[in-house]
């Protein structure tokens, strides 16, 4: 490593509370998600309480718990986020942050058109020889609010790793640098249950050889991975790049031969998954990052051919309405990128958009397709907007289809027990 970068990493690197104290009275600080969230900068942040107020900070899906989540310092940091994760569940029920919504192509503008970040916070891979360090995690919103940011902190983790796309902030453009005192966060692979592996069977068969695809997050999209083994040439435009996606690369079902952009590549927006995962990414050229305003544009997924969007919703009701991330007026999670990939898929040549969700919820006690949706549930997709449902029992296809179609359809996939009383609930409110 050149002298002349190495002095000054030495003359940018402070202790995390020498940053704490930096933040002033209605500092806004934009902080890094899921793995890329800076541990060792969080779990200090609680010490601003007696020096400033009125602290906003901004993430997602964070995997710690820190200090400064306890509802004793909501007069002091104020938490918002674009999707919820079980820490945020916990802080909004506290009172003590806010749910931001937002499509994910449009996270980064869409703050920045109201507020510029006084801070950026994010974690990096070590320095390379010529001065770059790397947000090696994800840049869903990252490099917007970094670029925009009065003053840039980057956490230097050596377990980071390095991967390549549009994440390389040379030193010059940093302020201040921390030493992460956290391992990097990983989680162990899902293992999905026999009700996922009937969901992602009938996926599988809506998939055909050489489409590009996007899996969402959880045991389903897992369970899909796992039935596209017979497979071939598919390629990845993808939010989260994940576990299964490096199996089914090493398997050679991936190959990204016939994408018709960024063809021979395996892009996506973020990074979480194993210590196996990340060693995959690690120096890998064909593994690329780029920003959630370019992967996640609907008008950039529909460029490649045979583009197939495959996520999750918590509850549907008949007509075709998409709930993903609200249980009633609770927020669970967040639209994240459903709009933008499903409707990207929908205007792709040979495309689709392919929803999926367990016939019932609680035990099987509930059914998750209902006549209407409960009061105060957040649509995350339009009715208009939807083309396949999934459950165990089958595949919906709503697209071009009429209501009476589409009840009759999602009624023939919902769970057994509850068919009857749907189509009596059907006939009583006159939805068909």
């Amino acid at each position: 490593m050149s002298s002349v970068y190495f002095e000054e990493y030495k003359s940018k690197l402070r202790s995390p509370s020498e940053i704490i104290k930096m933040i002033q009275d209605d500092y806004y600080i934009s902080a890094g998600q899921v793995a890329g969230g800076p541990a060792t900068l969080l779990s200090h942040l609680h010490e601003v309480k007696g020096h400033a107020k009125n602290v906003h900070l901004q993430a997602s899906l964070m995997l710690g718990r820190f200090p400064f989540q306890e509802p004793e310092y909501a007069d002091a940091i104020d938490y918002e986020a674009w999707f919820y994760g079980a820490v945020e569940r916990g802080m909004h029920s506290n009172g003590n942050m806010s749910f931001m919504p937002a499509d994910l192509s449009r996270t980064a503008s869409g703050k920045l058109s109201w507020r510029k970040p006084k801070m950026f916070w994010g974690v990096s891979s070590p320095m390379d020889e010529h001065g770059n360090l790397n947000v090696s995690f994800g840049i869903a919103y990252e490099m917007e609010m970094l670029e925009q940011a009065d003053i840039v902190v980057l956490e230097v983790n050596p377990g980071a790793p390095r991967t390549f796309g549009e994440n390389t902030v040379n030193i010059r453009d940093v302020d201040f640098l921390v030493e992460s005192e956290f391992p990097v966060y990983a989680s162990t692979p899902s293992v999905p249950g026999e009700t996922d592996l009937k969901i992602g069977r009938y996926i599988a068969d809506l998939v055909e050889d050489r489409s590009v695809i996007q899996l969402g997050i959880g045991n389903i999209p897992d369970a899909v991975a796992t039935s596209l083994k017979d497979k071939k040439d598919l390629g990845v435009h993808t939010e989260m790049i994940t576990e299964s996606m490096a199996e089914l690369y090493r398997l050679g079902v991936i190959t990204n031969k016939y994408k018709n952009i960024y063809k021979g590549k395996l892009v996506g927006t973020f990074v979480f998954g194993s210590e196996k995962l990340y060693q995959f990414v690690n120096n890998n050229p064909v593994v690329e990052l780029k920003r959630g305003s370019i992967i996640n544009d609907p008008f950039v997924i529909s460029q490649n051919d045979l583009a197939v969007s495959i996520n999750t919703c918590v509850q549907l009701d008949l007509t075709g309405q998409v709930a993903s991330e609200s249980i009633g007026p609770r927020q669970y999670s967040g639209t994240g990128g459903q709009f933008d990939t499903a409707f990207g898929a929908q205007r792709s040549k040979g495309g689709k958009s392919i929803i999926a969700l367990h016939s019932t919820a609680k035990k099987g006690t509930v059914s998750t397709i209902v006549p209407h949706l409960a009061e105060g549930t957040v649509v995350s997709l339009s009715r208009n907007n939807v083309d396949y449902i999934v459950t165990e029992y089958g595949v919906a296809c709503l697209r071009g289809r009429c209501i009476s179609e589409r009840v009759d359809a999602l009624i023939r996939i919902a769970h057994p027990d509850f068919r009857e009383e749907l189509k009596k609930q059907a006939d009583e409110l006159k939805i068909w």
